[in-house]
């Protein structure tokens, strides 16, 4: 077993700083920010050093071709499968994902690139009435919330995004949103596979 000592001011060294920040990134069960990493070092090795030792430590993963990465989120740095093994895993799942259905992803879209929006809002652009449903599901999941109430009669609410949800898609910031016409695509596609998954109807 390798004997390793507390990182202080007379031991730095970046392999060992490297291996520390990698220890508490697979033990910790949620990402982790750069202020939370530099809290493992006594003294403070800075915010430039341990984002420094981060980027290297990806790059030392992304280098070995494992089939887990090291990878940014919304709330901060984790260890993660990478998504083409993703096929595989699932095969060990007793459950399913759950499928939301068409009316439940074009809400979030709306939520998503329109934000904050109220449920009038969502209405209007969609066409159709949404049921209480739809957004509770999406509550429930954590993927929206409620941030505020509109300045208009009846102080309907508004919806925004949450950082679970940036989280969930793998995106760092909202910027990182695919277009609309790829999201459409998407969408379309995933309304085909689930038409071809679902059983047929007895013939009468």
């Amino acid at each position: 077993m390798v004997k390793t000592e507390p990182v202080g001011a007379n031991n730095y060294s970046p392999d060992l700083c490297k291996r520390v920040i990698e220890a508490a990134l697979f033990a910790s069960a949620a990402p982790l920010q750069v202020a939370a990493l530099r809290q493992l070092f006594d003294p403070d090795p800075g915010a430039d050093m341990v984002r420094k030792l981060v980027e290297e430590l990806r790059a030392d993963w992304e280098a070995a071709g494992r089939g887990v990465e090291l990878a940014r989120s919304a709330s901060g740095w984790r260890f993660q499968t990478r998504p083409e093994f993703q096929v595989y895993l699932d095969r060990l799942k007793d459950e399913k994902p759950p499928r939301y259905s068409r009316a439940v992803m074009e809400t979030l879209a709306i939520v998503a690139y329109r934000q904050p929006v109220t449920r009038g809002d969502i209405e209007e652009i969609r066409g159709v009435a949404v049921s209480p449903g739809i957004l509770k599901t999406l509550e429930s999941r954590g993927w929206i919330d409620i941030v505020g109430h509109r300045d208009t009669p009846g102080r309907p609410a508004l919806f925004a995004t949450t950082r679970r949800f940036l989280d969930d898609m793998g995106l760092t910031a909202l910027a990182d949103l695919p277009p609309l016409p790829e999201l459409e695509r998407m969408m379309d596609l995933i309304d085909a596979t689930q038409t071809e998954t679902k059983p047929a109807a007895p013939a009468e």
